[in-house]
């Protein structure tokens, strides 16, 4: 098979998206993301990141000196992304069972950090863009699992760093990728 440069994406432009568990997600690439699925805005210039890993027992034999077997223990998959829109979907979102309150008219916002937060499944969706190839990704379970710390100073901007977590759902994928990169089309 022979290198071919056209093949090679970058994701240009996207977003990350959240809506409650059991929300419908677009079933193709043209269908826009119903008023249930929130866009959280500008995210750092790192963009996001996806990672899928598995884990794996080795069975050993005594008459083997290499497994004789390999069972897969786990599946996980994560996205990572930094948001820098401060705003209620994305503080809310960090800061889980949180509450926004209006203290005075159009002025003062107060938000009430909870002690004890109970889990807080979401729906997520992420979409990002190349040119004309547009790829979708949408995780039906999935939580906040891992947030960073919250930088305040004079040279970046305040990031609210999260890693969502997939969980199975009743189906057996815990994602779904959809994508018009002609480059995907199965070989004849």
């Amino acid at each position: 098979m022979a290198n071919n440069a056209d093949n090679v994406r970058a994701a240009l432009n996207g977003s990350i998206y959240l809506a409650p568990k059991g929300s419908t997600a677009p079933a193709d690439l043209t269908a826009p993301w119903d008023a249930a699925w929130v866009d959280l805005g500008y995210m750092s210039d790192d963009g996001v990141s996806m990672e899928y890993s598995t884990d794996v027992e080795d069975i050993n034999a005594w008459q083997s000196l290499s497994p004789v077997r390999r069972i897969l223990t786990s599946v996980n998959m994560t996205l990572g992304f930094t948001a820098i829109e401060l705003k209620a979907s994305t503080i809310t979102a960090y800061f889980p069972d949180s509450v926004i309150t209006e203290v005075t008219e159009d002025t003062v916002w107060r938000l009430d950090i909870p002690a004890a937060p109970g889990p807080a499944e979401w729906a997520v969706g992420l979409e990002w863009i190349d040119g004309d190839i547009k790829n979708r990704m949408v995780i039906p379970r999935g939580e906040i699992t891992d947030r960073g710390a919250i930088p305040l100073g004079r040279s970046a901007a305040v990031g609210l760093e999260m890693t969502v977590s997939a969980y199975a759902s009743s189906a057996p994928e815990i994602a779904t990728w959809l994508s018009n990169d002609p480059a995907w089309a199965l070989a004849a």
